[in-house]
């Protein structure tokens, strides 16, 4: 009897051991994954409204985004209503005022035909805020239904595409758009279509990879077992499962599109004259420097500056909360 009870309590002392480091384990796993809330209960929850509101907590409490979407809603502020709040008109000339230094009565000087450079550079924002992120979302939808279809399909299709990425990842960005915008024309429409084309197949890249990791999960599979067609399951069911990348995506792209309209005004192929634009500003009369007229240069392009920072603080902010 001696002999049997021990044997029973060892037994019984090896599997509380083996619960023991059992739950152990499990409880480090689930103090490494991200977005676990628990519940009042003690519960787990891992319910995609849990998580978002994680992630939306994340982000208020990002001082990084913070400071990136104030800065971002200043610029939008002055594109919709700088015309509102400007103290001169931006086209106005006056010949009386020619490169005066920033003063009180024009904060940012003016140039060499008298106008007021702090006009000119709130009212500058409107047409870049425009153009950009209408590109933006064309190269985003565009590149997003690529991606989906090469990654769900493969073959021969996502071979050929792939090659195409590759020859257009070989040039810059602005020297692709150069060379539409010289053979079709510059133009508002024509800057939208050329950047939204040259950023969709890069966008698609980056969507390719988010599909390949979710079209061998089994909720894919019960969907192929439903019989759902192949655009029920590219844009319903994998769609939303990588909307994070794509939101990143965006935002980074977001920044890129920003610089290539500026450098092409710079260029003279973006907005043409004698609309406020930041880059042509720039060009225009960065051949002052020489001549200490510093500001009608330095200020279009600290407002260049400070909107691509600005998207850059809100794209990795977002990206630390959506793809951890």
């Amino acid at each position: 009897m001696t002999a049997d009870s021990d044997l029973t309590a060892a037994l019984v002392g090896a599997k509380a051991e083996s619960a023991s480091v059992e739950a152990g384990a499990m409880t480090d796993v689930l103090d490494r994954a991200p977005f676990v809330v628990v519940s009042s209960s003690g519960a787990q929850d891992l319910s995609p409204r849990r998580i978002r509101a994680e992630q939306l907590r994340q982000l208020v409490h990002s001082k990084a985004f913070i400071v990136g979407a104030l800065i971002l809603l200043w610029w939008i502020v002055c594109a919709i209503f700088g015309t509102l709040f400007v103290p001169y008109n931006p086209l106005s000339q006056s010949l009386l005022n020619v490169n005066a230094a920033p003063s009180a009565a024009h904060w940012f000087g003016t140039d060499s035909l008298g106008r007021d450079v702090f006009s000119r550079v709130i009212v500058g924002a409107r047409d870049i805020l425009e153009i950009a992120p209408l590109a933006t979302l064309v190269g985003t939808a565009v590149g997003t239904a690529i991606g989906l279809a090469q990654g769900y399909f493969r073959g021969a299709f996502d071979m050929l595409v792939g090659r195409l990425v590759d020859a257009l990842l070989a040039l810059p960005t602005v020297i692709v758009a150069f060379l539409f915008i010289v053979a079709v024309g510059a133009n508002t429409l024509t800057l939208v279509i050329v950047i939204g084309f040259t950023f969709a197949f890069i966008i698609a890249r980056t969507v390719r990879t988010a599909v390949l990791q979710e079209r061998e999960l089994d909720y894919i599979a019960a969907a192929r077992l439903r019989n759902e067609n192949a655009f029920h399951i590219m844009f319903v069911e994998v769609l939303p499962n990588v909307l994070g990348p794509i939101i990143v995506e965006f935002t980074v792209r977001l920044g890129y599109a920003i610089f290539t309209i500026a450098t092409l005004s710079f260029l003279g192929f973006g907005v043409q004259p004698p609309t406020p634009d930041w880059g042509a500003t720039v060009a225009s009369n960065y051949q002052y420097l020489a001549a200490g007229y510093w500001w009608q240069t330095l200020f279009p392009a600290l407002a260049i500056a400070s909107l691509v920072v600005a998207i850059n603080l809100v794209g990795d902010s977002m990206e630390a909360a959506l793809l951890q």
